[in-house]
């Protein structure tokens, strides 16, 4: 008799470790596992983690691709722009209160991670395009400027104030 085959992809905490390991030695500090088979999967899914200090450039996706974020650990700001950078909304996703969000297609947004390790397992209508899933807001500084640094402080600042009175 031949054993069977598992169909199904299990992922345990030695995933979660390892990808958080991989997210405090990267110079981002953010890595992610993907869970879909392919990038041109129909539908994109991965962990996403996180550390403070991340800057994720502002950007936006094609109007029929939303990006869910479901927190697995940790704690994000999730904010929205206007076209000229002003923030529209804000809020937290941690797993004990607001643990998920969606973000329609064509919204400026970013996210900020505020503790270590956050963990956010993000869903969006596939096939991944580098240069086509995104773009980025013309008026967000460039990743690794001091400007960046200084955008990315600001942002945890309003997310931090939701903390008190969530405004999304």
């Amino acid at each position: 008799m031949t054993p069977s085959v598992s169909r199904i992809r299990v992922l345990d905490g030695t995933h979660l470790a390892a990808t958080a390991e991989a997210a405090r030695r990267s110079p981002r500090l953010r890595a992610n596992l993907n869970v879909h088979p392919a990038m041109d999967d129909p539908v994109q899914r991965f962990l996403n983690v996180f550390q403070p200090g991340t800057y994720v450039r502002p950007h936006h996706h094609e109007p029929h691709r939303f990006e869910l974020f479901l927190v697995v650990a940790g704690r994000a700001g999730v904010l929205t722009f206007d076209d000229e950078g002003r923030v529209l909304e804000h809020t937290v996703v941690s797993p004990r209160d607001r643990w998920a969000v969606e973000v329609p297609g064509g919204v400026w947004h970013t996210v900020v991670s505020l503790a270590a390790d956050t963990m956010l397992f993000e869903i969006k209508p596939g096939p991944f395009r580098p240069m086509e899933d995104k773009d980025f807001a013309p008026w967000a500084p460039r990743e690794g400027t001091p400007e960046a640094a200084r955008a990315r402080q600001q942002w945890e600042a309003v997310a931090a104030e939701a903390l008190s009175g969530p405004t999304g």
